[in-house]
């Protein structure tokens, strides 16, 4: 099979596009064609080593779309034909592939009538804004959140999952994000290059906060007294506040089905729209890599992996 894999750790430069051995389906895992791979903030940091040790030949990636090729012994709720979406084991790489191997219960059903494409840009992403929203945060109908870096993909589904809530939605990002974000149910959009969001902004109920450094330890001091922040660009642990009246969460993303087909039913019910998309072929992945380590993307970067 053709794959965007490193053999060492580097800049875009290390990543090279060439054959690998298929992978095989073991007890309770499924093989997947696939179509489409998203790119991940996560990926290059892994490139560059940033996520500890790694086996090399190490295919980059962590979320796919496809149809399923074979199952393995013990595995009933899927058949060869099936068209599935999903995310990596935590902690496994491996989705930048014409082929990927996977345990079938991390795996879901791609919703109909949405792309390949399209439901490689809503796993990872969509997972994360769950597990961030509805789990850690706990929004709720009336309360206000400051979601940073709304144009992003996380953060632009977490805007449309907070207004389906009932939330106000306040986003930070650039001046010619603005239309776009306040289209998808951002109430209000501040500027990151002119106006200081610690001063536009105050007494909010929640942050999720998608950029992490400077930026979450500043996002503390927008919370109200008993408000709470979720933090996923900061590493393994939240940031510590300096006020003792707010809560700061990591959120735990972690892998499994029921996650993924809520992502489904929110996009089938017309709650979350697709991310805008920037296509590249698999052979491109260098030039994708490097997009992504530039940290202004706009929507989602998707590999199209199959014609």
């Amino acid at each position: 099979m053709k794959a965007a894999y490193i053999e060492q750790f580097g800049g875009p430069e290390v990543v090279k596009y060439g054959d690998l051995p298929d992978p095989s389906a073991g007890p309770g895992q499924i093989v997947v064609d696939a179509h489409a791979a998203s790119v991940n903030g996560a990926d290059w940091k892994v490139r560059v080593g940033g996520h500890g040790p790694q086996k090399f030949p190490l295919i980059l990636g962590r979320d796919f779309s496809g149809v399923v090729s074979a199952v393995g012994e013990g595995v009933t709720d899927l058949r060869v034909g099936d068209e599935v979406f999903g995310v990596l084991e935590l902690g496994r790489e491996g989705a930048y592939a014409e082929k990927v191997f996977i345990a079938a219960s991390l795996v879901a059903k791609k919703p109909g009538g949405v792309s390949h494409v399209d439901a490689a840009a809503l796993a990872l992403t969509g997972l994360t804004a769950l597990v961030s929203v509805e789990d850690s945060l706990q929004l709720k109908s009336g309360e206000t959140i400051l979601i940073q870096g709304g144009a992003g993909g996380v953060a632009s589904f977490s805007i449309q999952l907070a207004k389906h809530l009932g939330a106000r939605v306040i986003t930070t990002a650039s001046a010619k994000n603005a239309a776009y974000l306040r289209d998808i149910g951002a109430d209000e959009v501040i500027d990151y290059n002119t106006t200081d969001f610690t001063k536009a902004v105050s007494n909010v109920d929640a942050v999720l906060d998608t950029v992490g450094g400077d930026v979450a330890m500043r996002s503390f001091a927008v919370l109200r007294p008993g408000g709470r922040g979720a933090f996923i660009a900061s590493g393994k642990q939240a940031p510590v506040p300096a006020r003792s009246d707010v809560t700061a969460l990591r959120p735990y993303a972690g892998r499994d089905r029921p996650h993924l087909d809520r992502v489904a039913a929110l996009y089938q019910a017309g709650v979350i729209r697709p991310p805008e998309v920037t296509l590249y072929q698999l052979s491109e992945a260098v030039e994708a890599t490097r997009a992504s380590e530039a940290r202004h993307v706009k929507g989602k970067l998707v590999f199209k992996v199959r014609q």
